[in-house]
């Protein structure tokens, strides 16, 4: 009997854990995402490795990580306002397929032997004004793809795909790349792209209501002016980005930890990157068993000072194992971070501004990250790479008591829809 208990307890636990995937758009949509996110994890890696190896500058490094993710800080806005405005799917769809022409392009230079610095940097911004159009709609695309019930739940799966991808992917490119190049993995990704383009063009989904007439001009003010208006949608926001510029270090001087510090090169680089991988998806599929978005708050101060905690331990690490194991921490931190304050932005928020709301939160968790890698980049010149992942880590600390000052006069506000 009791072992009957325990079996039907533990079915209902894994049911909750992965509700959202009775939805079949969902479904066909997760799939597509790890097949694909495996490649783009893997030019994830392999990308700065090219820029090192060309190059051996932290500055070049973290102007490739800028090129990246700049455009999405100045373009977004534009994506999220096409978001409310034309089918998001179809948004969706267009930006896959320049995505797999951007990774296509990559591999054909670096495989032919004539990849420059140049070409991976004007590359770079292709890629990043295509996540500008693409982040938007993609993420305004949950809460139909399954419901709003089942939201926290959808972006939850979504975010443990994302890293469990960070865990094959870089390990994988490790491999491929200290023994076939940073080409290889370029085509790779390039291919990947056919299964997620294969899978959105099976999804159906209904129409999405039209706007009421206005000029876009006149749309994209009116998703400032409800910004401006609502102090939850502001400090989720600004935390957001706060904790992007801060984590931005850790990710691009990474593989000067991997080759300069530790000695361990490209494969060092790839189990670093998966180590913290792991950590994310124990973060992300935790979070997923949660029903209600109450105390979600306190899961983003919490996570964001675990965060900033193995930011610290890593900055001063004397080995790389020691190192390795406190990946996972920054991880599990940043990615409960990021679902949370996804979560609670898409439930206070009318679906109406749901894409340049969402076209903002990309704008703080991506599009601020070139801010912090150029920093990263030309701190670490002066200070060392040590030095500036241990000052991000303060920063990151910082911002996790002032978002706990913050919340503690106005918790209410954050878990109950926001009027327009």
């Amino acid at each position: 009997m009791d072992t009957e208990q325990t079996s039907e307890a533990r079915a209902t636990g894994w049911h909750v854990t992965f509700r959202a995937l009775r939805h079949r758009n969902f479904r066909l949509f997760l799939i597509g995402q790890v097949i694909s996110l495996v490649g783009t994890w893997m030019q994830n890696v392999a990308q700065p490795w090219l820029v090192y190896r060309l190059t051996h500058s932290e500055l070049l490094l973290g102007a490739t990580a800028f090129c990246v993710h700049a455009p999405i800080l100045f373009l977004a806005p534009l994506g999220g306002l096409a978001a409310d405005r034309y089918p998001r799917l179809r948004i969706v769809l267009v930006a896959q397929v320049c995505a797999m022409l951007q990774a296509g392009a990559l591999a054909a230079l670096t495989l032919s032997g004539t990849i420059q610095i140049w070409h991976v940097l004007a590359l770079a911004l292709a890629l990043g004004a295509i996540n500008a159009f693409d982040m938007p709609a993609r993420q305004a695309l949950f809460v139909h793809m399954a419901n709003k019930e089942d939201l926290l739940n959808a972006i939850s799966l979504n975010s443990a795909t994302f890293n469990l991808a960070r865990v094959v992917g870089p390990a994988l490119a490790g491999f491929i790349v200290a023994g076939l190049g940073e080409g290889a993995c370029f085509l790779i990704n390039a291919l990947s792209f056919l299964a997620v383009i294969g899978y959105l063009v099976a999804m159906r989904l209904p129409p999405m209501e039209r706007p009421a007439p206005s000029s876009p001009w006149t749309h994209l003010q009116d998703g400032f002016r409800y910004v401006h208006r609502n102090r939850p949608v502001r400090a989720l926001l600004g935390v957001s980005g706060a904790v992007s510029i801060c984590g931005a270090p850790g990710l691009v001087l990474a593989p000067v930890f991997a080759d300069a510090i530790f000695h361990r090169g490209a494969v060092g680089l790839g189990l670093l990157t998966t180590g913290m991988g792991l950590g994310a998806v124990a973060g992300t599929l935790g979070l997923a068993r949660r029903t209600q978005v109450s105390g979600l708050v306190g899961v983003i101060a919490a996570s964001s000072l675990l965060m900033a905690a193995g930011m610290a331990a890593f900055a001063w690490s004397p080995s790389f194992w020691l190192s390795l194991a406190v990946m996972p921490l920054i991880g599990f931190g940043i990615m409960r971070h990021n679902a949370s304050a996804n979560t609670l932005l898409q439930t206070l928020v009318p679906d109406h501004y749901r894409g340049r709301i969402m076209s903002l939160y990309a704008m703080m968790v991506v599009g601020m990250m070139p801010i912090g890698s150029l920093g990263a980049g030309a701190l670490a010149e002066r200070i060392g790479a040590r030095g500036t992942v241990f000052v991000a880590a303060l920063a990151c600390m910082a911002t996790s008591f002032a978002f706990r000052m913050h919340i503690r006069r106005f918790r209410q506000s954050f878990e109950k829809p926001v009027n327009p």
